[in-house]
């Protein structure tokens, strides 16, 4: 009795360590991977005209997806440049601070994307004279973020920005110290950049 104790006991360890080199394997196969893109959009600006800004957009999901199935990505935001050329226009208009909100549209080269990524905040900034200008965007817990969805076979699925990207905005006029209301669209200056890794679809 006690030989067959002991034999069960370590079938019982041998099966417990099986079990979590099994979830360790699964968590390395799901592990989550950051996905950017980048391009150069021209974008509307308030007394000034149309201008090229540098914006690039990140966001976490798994690195494979079943086929036909759904997930959402996480830490969705990005950035937006504006050149100290664009800045010192902005300056002459009296204008020194931004704040508001952003919505970004998604697409998917063979799954799909339920919506845009809306509400992603752009956080108030007085910015100092001169120089390039660095706008955080970011997904914060009133964002609402779209899901993709898989396509039904496997393979490589390949997501892009979408076109325009919106902002509701807010400029800060210097002189008075008062915010101006600004609906911002800004549209590829050549093509709209996808996304790198691709997603594997299993």
């Amino acid at each position: 009795m006690t030989r067959l104790r002991n034999l069960s006991l370590k079938a019982m360890a041998t099966a417990a360590a099986v079990g979590t080199l099994s979830v360790m394997v699964a968590g390395v196969a799901s592990a989550d991977t950051a996905y950017n893109a980048a391009g150069t959009y021209r974008c509307t600006f308030p007394g000034i005209p149309l201008q090229d800004v540098a914006i690039t957009a990140t966001l976490t999901g798994p690195d494979s997806i079943a086929a036909g199935t759904s997930v959402t990505p996480t830490n969705v935001g990005g950035t937006a440049t504006i050149s100290a050329a664009v800045h010192s226009l902005l300056t002459a208009v009296g204008y020194d601070g931004i704040r508001g909100t952003a919505t970004v549209p998604v697409t998917a080269a063979s799954g799909s994307v339920s919506g845009p990524a809306s509400g992603l905040q752009i956080p108030e900034v007085i910015y100092p004279a001169g120089g390039a200008i660095t706008v955080n965007i970011n997904q914060v817990a009133t964002s609402s973020i779209p899901s993709y969805t898989a396509p039904a076979a496997a393979g490589t699925d390949t997501l892009s920005l979408g076109t325009p990207i919106t902002a509701a905005l807010q400029f800060h006029k210097k002189s008075n110290n008062t915010w101006s209301n600004w609906n911002m669209s800004c549209t590829p200056k050549t093509s709209a950049p996808a996304f790198s890794p691709t997603f594997t679809i299993t």
